[in-house]
């Protein structure tokens, strides 16, 4: 009989909004979670969501070495405006050996260095908040989207007029838009890998998997 696979463990380094919102919902999802910083009041503010909370510089490495930070999964490293702390944490972290360090960066230029530096992923929230609010505004059947890597997505779109009526056949996702409809979702349920005879009706939605740049058209279809 299998055991029980053990729960990933995560630190969030960094409390301040950005941080904050990793922390609380990792915690909803029921993770462990280490919240670190070195303003106590951010620390006391976070304290009673994280399951530890501590005070302490995360450029110093000694300071993460007794916290035995490499005993962690996944280190995120949330510290936006001062970016050279940001720079040292990440070395520290990757010199204690943490497997998986993901950093915040503000700029491309940040994202580039930390990168250079070890970081595993880095994550620019400003900018990618900004595309999604753009992509959102350019495309209003898009629900949701959910990056896989650099290239390729799931999108949640609800279907445009002139799909209503056919089938996924007739529609030709695959050859079309290099895409596939994994799901469709009607007014009170849903087919999960739905056949190519299923008709689209008013109002369903469906979720397609496939390359970013081809499958985002068909949120703009009107």
């Amino acid at each position: 009989m299998f055991g029980r696979q053990k729960k990933a463990e995560f630190a969030v380094i960094g409390l301040g909004r950005f941080g904050r919102g990793v922390v609380k919902m990792l915690k909803e999802k029921g993770f462990t979670v280490l919240g670190v910083d070195r303003d106590p009041e951010r620390v006391q503010h976070i304290s009673e969501i994280c399951t530890q909370a501590v005070v302490i510089d995360s450029t110093n490495e000694d300071a993460l070495r007794a916290l035995d930070i490499a005993s962690f999964d996944t280190v995120v490293v949330a510290i936006g405006s001062d970016f050279e702390s940001n720079l040292i944490t990440t070395v520290a972290l990757k010199a204690l050996g943490v497997r998986r360090v993901i950093c915040k960066a503000l700029s491309t230029r940040q994202k580039e260095i930390l990168l250079r530096v070890g970081a595993d992923e880095v994550i620019q929230p400003e900018a990618d908040a900004g595309r999604r609010l753009g992509l959102e505004l350019a495309s209003p059947n898009l629900l949701d989207q959910i990056s896989l890597g650099d290239e390729h997505s799931v999108l949640e779109v609800r279907i445009p007029a002139s799909m209503v009526g056919k089938t996924l056949v007739e529609l030709d996702f695959r050859n079309r838009y290099n895409a596939a409809v994994v799901a469709v979702k009607h007014e009170k349920s849903v087919t999960v890998a739905p056949g190519g005879d299923i008709v689209l009706l008013p109002n369903d939605v469906i979720v397609v998997i496939g390359r970013t740049t081809e499958i985002t058209h068909l949120a703009e279809m009107t």
